[in-house]
Parts: structure tokens; sequence; C-alpha cells
């Protein structure tokens, strides 16, 4: 069963859902862009079986709060101030495209607390033409401004980044989306080059791997983490 909870980070709430025994290992799922933590729900309870899972709402998304203030970064700390909350010393974590540029940050710069590490289609991040996006018409669920504040980062990303990515230390795993996906996956496979032992899988559905192929996703994922 899913179980929702909420912590309280420096005066920002992030809502959370959990499946699995108590007791197991920990297992932490980060989201993309305008999603949340129920995007995983066709994955988690596979995932759970022999995992703590931990799915998260990024601040500004789902049932978390919406304080008008968005970087990669402060997703970054969010994520740390979450696992120091919760007494998670050591975690696999799973991102998938924003979460996974967010988890691949958080690796390089805390690679004590990442044991294992899957990125489901995210790129290298390069230098790219800026656009203009649209919000769609419609209530949301999620706050449009993480979106602007977001991308005018990876439209032009801080190169320190990249040569970051040398410093993870996790056993990883990427999960390239195929060339439905909107990722170009040069860059994908460039990301897992980059990453010391680095390792790659496509599983050729498009971007939403873990939404349109979950027993592929779930078996990549369980075969590499040794679930």
């Amino acid at each position: 069963m899913t179980d929702h909870r909420s912590v309280e980070l420096a005066g920002i709430r992030l809502a959370y859902w959990v499946w699995g025994p108590p007791d197991a290992p920990p297992l932490v799922l980060l989201h993309a862009l305008g999603e949340g933590a129920a995007d995983w729900d066709a994955v988690a309870p596979v995932l759970a079986r022999s995992r703590r899972v931990y799915a998260l709402d990024l601040r500004g998304h789902g049932l978390s709060d919406r304080p008008g203030d968005y970087a990669l970064e402060l997703m970054q700390s969010d994520v740390q101030g979450f696992l120091d909350t919760l007494g998670l010393d050591r975690v696999d974590l799973i991102g998938h495209s924003l979460g996974g540029v967010v988890a691949s940050l958080f690796a390089a710069d805390r690679p004590r607390r990442v044991a294992g590490l899957v990125l489901e289609d995210v790129p290298v991040l390069r230098d790219r033409e800026p656009g203009t996006p649209v919000r769609p018409e419609g209530e949301l669920s999620f706050d449009w401004e993480v979106v602007p504040a977001v991308r005018r980062q990876l439209d032009r990303p801080d190169p320190a980044w990249s040569e970051r990515l040398g410093g993870i230390t996790a056993d990883t795993l990427v999960v390239a989306g195929g060339p439905s996906s909107h990722m170009p996956q040069d860059a994908v496979a460039e990301l897992a080059r980059l990453i010391p032992g680095g390792r790659m899988v496509t599983i050729p559905v498009g971007h939403l791997v873990h939404r349109c192929a979950p027993e592929a996703f779930t078996e990549a994922v369980s075969d590499f983490l040794r679930l």
C-alpha cells in the first residue's frame, strides 16, 4: 500500500509517497518536470518488493509547497534535507529527466550518500537554443513558474555541471528512450560515458520509459540494483 507523508525543510513542506517494508534498503525516486510522485505508480510497487521506496514531490510539484523560488541547486538541497530528515544515510537513487539532472548533481556532490544511481533518459547538459514554453490551459498539478526558472538553467547550463559528473562514485545505469524520445540520444550516451563506470541500456519507447514500458524498466532496474 502507498503511504502519503510530508516533511518540513526550512519552512517548505515537501510531500512524498512511501511503499515497501520499513526495514528494507531505501530507494528514492525523483520525477520529471511537471510530473510528481504519482508518476511512479506503475513501477513503485514492483520496486518495493525488496526496497523501501520513497517518491518525492519536488518543490513546486504535486502536493509539495509552491514557494516561487526554483533552481536545480535548491532541488538538490531539498533532496539532501529530505534524506537527512528521514535519517537515510545511503540510498539508491532513480531520476527521470529533470529528476535525473537533480539526482546526478546530488550524486556528484554527495558521493557517499548514493550507492546506486539510475538516470532515465537524461542527457548531458549542453548549451541549446532557448525556447519560449507555453503554459497549458487550465489548472496544473505544478507551479508553472518552475518551468521558465529551470529552463533558463537547462538552456545555458553551468559548464562545471558536466565536469562534476566525474565525481560520481555510485554504480550508474543510464536508461535511454531511443529514437522516438525528444531527448538527443547522443547526449544521453555521452552522459553515460562521462560517469565513471557508467552503463547504458536503451528501451526504445520514447522519453517516458517507466510509464510506456514499466515491465522492461523494472526488469532493467532490478537487474542493475540486484533487487
